[in-house]
């Protein structure tokens, strides 16, 4: 009789235990819920018809607004793949100072970035940069660093084997190395 009253007694704590866990999962008391349910369907529904009244005046402000735009031509999105190349020519060219050569055969080169030509040729099409400065600041490099003589300095830069700048840029940075 013990056990059984034991067992009853703790079986019946349970269920009580039980009632308020899922009492307060359920958010209260079912007259709360059933009073704030009737309060905020009556309140929803009064919102969502103003709502759609609201939609409809705006959806016949906005049709003029929408034919406007369709007729705008929209520019087509860019590969991330090619935003990747172009943030990648960009840091070549600031931080290497590297010609625009230079960093095409870097971003497509096996042993640098693996870039598909399409994207490097993008990259390079669109980099903004002052190549001429580029070269100059090589040039720079080259006369501080190494003691080159000026016609070994533009020969280093215009060199397929070297720094890949073209002749007017290499001749630039030559032409403006003393000042």
């Amino acid at each position: 009789m013990k056990k059984f009253f034991k067992i009853g007694c703790l079986g019946f704590i349970g269920l009580i235990v039980l009632g308020i866990i899922i009492g307060i999962a359920t958010g209260g008391d079912d007259t709360e819920t059933t009073n704030s349910t009737k309060v905020d369907t009556e309140e929803t529904t009064a919102t969502e018809t103003k709502t759609d009244t609201t939609k409809e005046n705006a959806e016949v402000k906005e049709e003029p607004k929408k034919a406007e735009k369709e007729e705008e031509p929209k520019e087509p999105e860019v590969p991330t793949e090619y935003k990747s190349a172009l943030q990648k020519a960009e840091s070549y060219a600031e931080i290497m100072s590297m010609s625009k050569q230079g960093i095409y055969d870097q971003l497509t080169s096996e042993a640098g970035e693996q870039f598909p030509e399409d994207a490097a040729q993008y990259a390079i099409d669109n980099v903004k940069w002052d190549w001429k400065e580029n070269a100059l600041k090589k040039a720079k490099s080259y006369t501080e660093t190494m003691a080159m003589s000026k016609d070994a300095v533009y020969d280093q830069l215009i060199s397929e084997a070297g720094e890949k700048f073209t002749p007017e840029e290499a001749q630039y940075a030559i032409d403006n190395l003393d000042k």
